[in-house]
């Protein structure tokens, strides 16, 4: 099977944005897409690269982790500076966002909601920044980011995946 363009990539996932909820909205529910073969290493490059100059954009030092759908990683990079917990926070968020098939941000908005018992998985990681990364209805990994504020590092990685 031909790879599409990390462009491409990015343009077929503009249909996951509207997954990206605020997080007083209630819990999506929609069904998440089937798993895909793993993104590569050069797409996942791409993808840190792109978010490693949105968040220097905004002045914010972030680290950054691609996986393949079994949420191994794939790549990873982190800014100068940044606080050493957000290196192991936004692998944990890719993780979970490629294992689940879901953005972070939903379990986020379900922990708010009252559904509490999530917190007892190593598995969910209930803070906005981890989004799957789609390409023809399959998930084919996810990108993770941290170092801001949740919406912060939701944004970055939002935008990472889809601003053209």
């Amino acid at each position: 099977m031909k790879r599409a363009t990390f462009a491409a990539l990015t343009f077929v996932v503009v249909t996951q944005a509207a997954a990206q909820v605020p997080a007083s909205a209630p819990p999506s529910t929609a069904i998440p897409a089937a798993y895909g073969v793993p993104v590569s290493v050069d797409e996942a490059m791409a993808l840190i690269e792109k978010g490693m100059k949105l968040a220097a954009a905004r002045k914010f030092k972030m680290a950054f982790a691609v996986v393949e759908p079994s949420g191994e990683l794939v790549a990873f990079a982190r800014m100068d500076d940044v606080v050493y917990a957000s290196a192991l926070i936004a692998q944990q968020k890719a993780r979970s966002a490629a294992r689940f098939r879901l953005p972070t941000s939903e379990f986020e908005n379900r922990v708010i909601a009252g559904r509490t018992v999530l917190l007892s998985s190593d598995e969910v990681v209930p803070l906005a920044g981890g989004i799957p990364i789609v390409v023809d209805g399959r998930v084919v990994g996810a990108l993770g980011v941290s170092g801001g504020s949740a919406a912060d590092d939701a944004a970055v990685a939002r935008d990472a995946l889809f601003q053209q």
